[in-house]
């Protein structure tokens, strides 16, 4: 927890400093699967050619090597959800994260009430690894990324008490503040 904490006091930093920011346009989304835990399952597939006129949580290019890029994130119109959201951006192919599970990500988290970045694996250059489901990050993270496959992409919406609860984690999130992930899982151990 200590970790996080000091994770996101860097990219607090990182980010006034102006360092951070990305102009990526994403012309293709493809949202395959979304679910709220103890909820239904949709899915969904939006494809273009032109420039969306507002860009998909989780869009992000790829590089010529297929290596991706710090996606951006978007925060949804309406009310919080009151129960872990999980949306299946990009399926991965390789081994599947679960419970005891060294996993390594990269990440993006906003705030859904105040719409800003919080902090950023991606700003940084520098992935994040814990072990799931040992409660080193947020219960949100433990539950949303378990199942996930490398090389995929999730978005988590994830609500107050899956995360930092009334406390918050000040300054930089604040008391019962829903949040938003964008996480790709870069390899399990």
């Amino acid at each position: 927890m200590k970790r996080l904490a000091l994770i996101l006091v860097a990219c607090l930093a990182l980010f006034a400093a102006g360092c951070g920011g990305s102009s990526d346009d994403s012309s293709t989304t493809t949202e395959t699967e979304t679910s709220s835990v103890g909820t239904s399952t949709t899915e969904a597939t939006t494809e273009s050619s032109a420039p969306q006129e507002e860009s998909k949580s989780g869009g992000g290019k790829s590089s010529a090597g297929g290596e991706k890029t710090k996606p951006k994130v978007t925060v949804p119109s309406g009310p919080p959800p009151q129960q872990l959201e999980i949306k299946e951006i990009e399926k991965g192919t390789g081994a599947t994260a679960k419970p005891g599970d060294e996993v390594t990500v990269q990440y993006v988290g906003v705030g859904y009430d105040s719409e800003e970045e919080f902090d950023s694996s991606w700003s940084r250059n520098e992935p994040f690894s814990f072990q799931l489901g040992a409660g080193q990050v947020i219960p949100g993270w433990d539950q949303g990324v378990a199942g996930m496959k490398v090389g995929g992409r999730r978005e988590l919406i994830i609500p107050a008490n899956l995360a930092y609860g009334a406390a918050g984690s000040p300054p930089v999130i604040g008391p019962n503040e829903t949040l938003i992930f964008v996480i790709d899982l870069l390899a399990v151990k």
